[in-house]
């Protein structure tokens, strides 16, 4: 249970958050829940005075009805016919006393009876709050339904009852189309109330923002836990519970990480005589763990295909990211553009470098860091598929390790002004997986591979061959993507090569006589010849139509593309003696004996990137100049 330890001590370390509205960088809002608590979408907020009287109602919009509210253990995994009311806010024929009497339809037992009779035992607690009190007396009155009728909140028939389905005659009757079908997905019962309080000398704080009913709550609820039993978890004697969080992923997250309600079938029979036989975890532990968990999600995981990809500590980079978003991060984002938003690889080292000793330098660094991986089967069973506690230092120098060997150059990121960066490091483990398999992929295989892929970074274990594979095999074939796409996946193939094979740079190695690699330097040359050639026209060059046959059979392909060169070298005039030049010089470096169809490895394209890089960095008569120069002895 190391797992859950760790995430009950992260919530023991942010107590001071617990209950506090954050927003993502998409405006949504999450929370570290108290314990006793889960979150519910209302659909309509009911305000009452503080002597129990209605006051007003209205309909929420999706983007509030985010509500924090009470949860007993029963409520929190209520499911089918079975009633277990929320504590205080909950749907329409929990907590409307009249719901029956304007024909709402129940299956077995009046689920308000149950409501009330919980709420009064709260509010007549010693540990009720005003607002408690005051709900409750305005509840017992069992006109709710009444009172949101005359709101034109709720809406009935010609017969004066409730009505589920809006049908044409119920619409002409009333004259349109009331607002709660836009709002509710399903009938009017189906709608979740939430209560506040109205005081007109005063703004009270909202039920679902207010720390004192979280406590008063807390306290109450804590008084009904069951026997104190001997807690698996922390190894304290503490009231256990049988029934354990949903609502991991998403509100609407039914899956469970721990769940033992077979009884009747084989999940623990023949082995233990009850389900806390097999783990036995304390109410309060199991409620800060997965409240921690939740939290933790919301805040920086990475969920792909519903598989949760997370890991946390004590301040720590997120080992998915790619390179620029390590070294830059949102703070200094802009100023390192400023600067260009081109680097070496030499700069680009020394940022990693200085971005990992930034986290090294604090305090903390003998913690461990975690990570963990998520997903579920079924709707209602949800499996740990990877965790791992290591110790932050390790971490670190791993991750370090990762970025400044799985390197390259790459121009897919974009700044704020829309423009096209360049970045030196290691591309993010979903870009890998895009740049394997395609970016219309189905998601299940990305999430696979991205599992596959920690214990590269994690543990420095080789990259799957598979992987490398298919993205060689993808970057070979540039005329079947958009050449933005071609020209990412060309980049992070290289950088995986440059990780398998170790010590490749993008500046153009002269003195590399390795048979691979000088044909993917011949290829480039073609390619940039018959570009410059066609001055603004945009279709494929030879070089490339022919990348994926020059890969298996480069003599016979080579001789075919130095064919196609005429006319674009008879085009360019004197421009064209650089190129030629250039192919007679890295030609004549291949051995005769190499020189042959054996298929190609990743080197070569490690050879193609680098010289094209190289050439491009030059305009034509810069290289025209170079080789007068050269040929006169004065370079």
């Amino acid at each position: 249970m190391t797992w859950m330890l760790n995430l009950y001590q992260t919530y023991e370390d942010n107590l001071d958050i617990v209950g506090k509205k954050e927003v993502k960088k998409n405006g949504k809002e999450f929370t570290l829940l108290p314990i006793s608590h889960t979150t519910q979408t209302a659909h309509i907020e009911v305000m009452i005075t503080g002597d129990g009287d209605f006051h007003s109602a209205f309909l929420l919009d999706k983007s509030s009805g985010n509500t924090l509210i009470p949860s007993s253990e029963n409520s929190a995994s209520r499911a089918g016919s079975v009633i277990a009311p929320y504590p205080l806010h909950d749907k329409l024929p929990y907590v409307a006393g009249d719901f029956v009497a304007y024909g709402g339809k129940i299956k077995k037992e009046e689920p308000f009876s149950y409501y009330i009779a919980q709420l009064k035992e709260w509010s007549e607690s010693p540990y009720a709050t005003d607002t408690v009190k005051s709900i409750y007396q305005y509840l017992s009155k069992r006109r709710l339904i009444k009172d949101l009728v005359e709101e034109k909140i709720i809406w009935l028939d010609q017969k004066g009852q409730l009505f589920s389905k809006l049908d044409k005659a119920t619409e002409e009757y009333i004259g349109e189309k009331p607002q709660i079908f836009s709002t509710v997905t399903g009938g009017q019962e189906s709608a979740f109330i939430r209560f506040s309080i109205y005081s007109p000398d005063a703004e009270l704080p909202k039920p679902w923002n207010d720390l004192e009913l979280y406590n008063s709550f807390i306290s109450y609820y804590k008084d009904l836990l069951g026997k104190e039993e001997l807690c698996y978890v922390t190894g304290e004697m503490l009231p256990s519970t049988e029934k354990h969080a949903n609502k991991i992923r998403n509100a609407g997250d039914k899956a469970k990480l721990i769940s033992a309600n077979d009884s009747s079938g084989f999940t623990y029979r023949g082995r233990f005589l009850k389900p806390t036989d097999a783990v036995n975890i304390s109410y309060e532990v199991s409620q800060k763990a997965h409240n921690a968990l939740k939290w933790l999600i919301n805040k920086q995981a990475k969920i792909i295909d519903q598989r949760v990809f997370l890991v946390w500590g004590s301040e720590v980079p997120d080992l998915m990211e790619d390179t620029w978003a390590l070294i830059t991060g949102e703070s200094t984002q802009e100023e390192e553009e400023s600067k260009g938003g081109s680097y070496t690889f030499e700069h680009s080292a020394r940022e990693v470098s200085k971005a990992i000793s930034g986290y090294e330098s604090d305090l903390s660094l003998n913690e461990n860091v975690q990570i963990m991986v998520l997903d579920s089967a079924t709707t209602g069973r949800m499996a740990v598929l990877y965790y791992r506690s290591i110790n932050k230092s390790t971490y670190l120098d791993n991750l370090k390790e990762w970025h400044l060997t799985c390197t390259w150059q790459h121009r897919y990121r974009k700044n704020n002004n829309g423009e096209v960066i360049s970045f030196f490091g290691a591309p993010s483990l979903k870009d890998i997986a895009f740049a394997a398999y395609g970016s219309k992929v189905n998601e299940k295989v990305v999430k696979g591979m991205m599992e596959r892929m920690l214990p590269c970074i994690i543990d420095r274990r080789i990259i799957p061959e598979d992987v490398i594979r298919s993205a060689f095999y993808r970057a070979s074939n540039p005329v079947s993507m958009e050449p933005w796409e071609w020209e990412k996946t060309l980049s992070i193939c290289c950088s995986l090569f440059n990780k398998k094979e170790e010590g490749y740079s993008v500046a153009l190695d002269k003195t590399n006589t390795n048979r691979d690699y000088l044909f993917g330097r011949l290829l480039a040359i073609a390619d940039v010849l018959e570009r410059r050639a066609l001055e603004g026209d945009n279709r494929a060059t030879n070089a490339r139509r022919f990348m994926s046959s020059f890969a298996q059979h480069p003599e016979r392909t080579w001789l075919t593309i130095q064919k196609a060169l005429q006319p674009y070298q008879a085009r360019l005039g004197e421009k064209v003696w650089y190129y030629n030049k250039l192919i007679d010089e890295v030609g004549s470096m291949i051995n005769p004996g190499d020189f042959n169809n054996k298929p190609l490895s990743g080197k070569y394209l490690l050879g193609f990137y680098s010289q094209r890089h190289d050439i491009l960095q030059k305009n034509d008569k810069q290289a025209v100049t170079e080789e007068i120069l050269e040929e006169k002895g004065e370079i």
